[in-house]
């Protein structure tokens, strides 16, 4: 195969604003990939509707819909792609920098880890047992915990799994109402279980939807 020849199903590609977690406000290109290795109740995006482009259609896409040198791939879920160690490493070599959003079920190969200045990973809490198995990711800079149910368990065997820099929780949105009670009561008792000096748990909130863009 050519290389920048590898192809990807591309959902979207936008310019916008981190909404979450700990880049919340940074302005990215999103580039949303088709398919998921998990199948969430509670999803809000639609990533079967995909057209299929390769690298090279992908990097000009980046750079027509913006001169912002960040770019952030997420799903979906990205790692289901074998190729994408390529993609990432095509914008590495143009200086982007580069984050990803994964639900973290698949660790990224070396080549793909070495390209990421920030990786996310959102474990979810009805899948608990595809997270005991080694193949999972272990290390991040952000984890981000849906709470759909009592997920404080599971929280709890995340950070011990996964080391990162931050860990967030999310109230989680069904019809349009967040469930805030539940996501704030389970904060504070996550973070009463921490020993003194511990990274807290924060709150995450999709403020890209309370400020009206994408």
């Amino acid at each position: 195969m050519t290389a920048g020849a590898e192809t990807f199903p591309v959902v979207e590609i936008f310019a916008s604003r981190q909404g979450e977690g700990a880049n919340t406000g940074r302005e990215a290109v999103f580039v949303r990939l088709g398919g998921c290795n998990l199948a969430c109740p509670w999803c809000d995006t639609d990533f079967t509707d995909a057209r299929i482009c390769t690298t090279e259609e992908i990097l000009a896409e980046v750079r027509r819909v913006s001169p912002v040198r960040s770019v952030l791939v997420t799903g979906g879920e990205p790692l289901i792609h074998p190729q994408i160690g390529a993609l990432l490493s095509a914008w590495k070599g143009e200086g982007y920098w580069i984050g990803m959003e994964s639900n973290g079920v698949l660790r990224p190969d070396a080549e793909t880890r070495a390209s990421l200045d920030y990786l996310t990973v959102s474990p979810k809490a009805h899948e608990a047992n595809r997270y005991r198995l080694e193949t999972m990711t272990r290390e991040a800079e952000e984890v981000r915990i849906v709470v759909d149910g009592a997920v404080e368990s599971f929280c709890r065997e995340m950070r011990e799994r996964i080391t990162a820099r931050h860990y967030f929780l999310s109230p989680c949105e069904r019809g349009g109402a967040f469930n805030w009670d539940e996501t704030v009561c389970a904060l504070g008792t996550l973070n009463l279980d921490l020993p003194p000096g511990a990274t807290p748990w924060l709150l995450s909130v999709q403020t890209h939807k309370l400020a009206g863009f994408r």
